[in-house]
């Protein structure tokens, strides 16, 4: 996502990124009908779309790699929750032409790709890892175990 002004070599910074969607998020939740339902979704999608910004921390200080994997697979799910119920709000017509619904609808299907490349990659250099240094520890940065 560049700006205006801004270059293609633009430092890629995901938690900006993903502080820029829990803000929406949030901004997105408090525009939501006072109802029964409209509370509901708004709760839900609150809840899932601020999760992943919290969760992409802990997963920089993962204490392994299978760690930092599955803090990944954290932030995907609560990615993919917080789409559906932007759906929803979008289907409901709750949010009509509102700018921050289309930032979430469109950038939680980019944030879902740029994290399900990331879990692939790490997969596969643990995979690597583990067939380069056989008995090692599962930490990288401590060879020799």
């Amino acid at each position: 996502m560049l700006h205006d002004g801004e270059t293609g070599s633009r430092k890629f910074n995901l938690e900006e990124r993903l502080l820029e969607f829990a803000s929406a998020v949030i901004d997105l939740s408090e525009k939501l009908p006072n109802t029964r339902s409209g509370n509901h979704v708004a709760g839900q999608i609150l809840r899932s779309g601020t999760s992943p910004y919290p969760n992409h921390g802990e997963a920089e200080s993962a204490e392994s790699r299978e760690d930092f994997i599955h803090k990944l697979k954290v932030c995907l799910k609560e990615l993919r929750e917080t789409r559906r119920w932007a759906r929803l709000i979008e289907r409901k017509r709750w949010a009509q032409e509102d700018p921050k619904l289309v930032l979430v609808l469109g950038e939680s299907d980019e944030l879902i790709r740029i994290f399900m490349s990331s879990i692939r990659t790490a997969q596969q250099n643990a995979v690597k890892q583990k067939h380069k240094m056989p008995g090692t520890s599962a930490y990288p940065s401590c060879p020799g175990g």
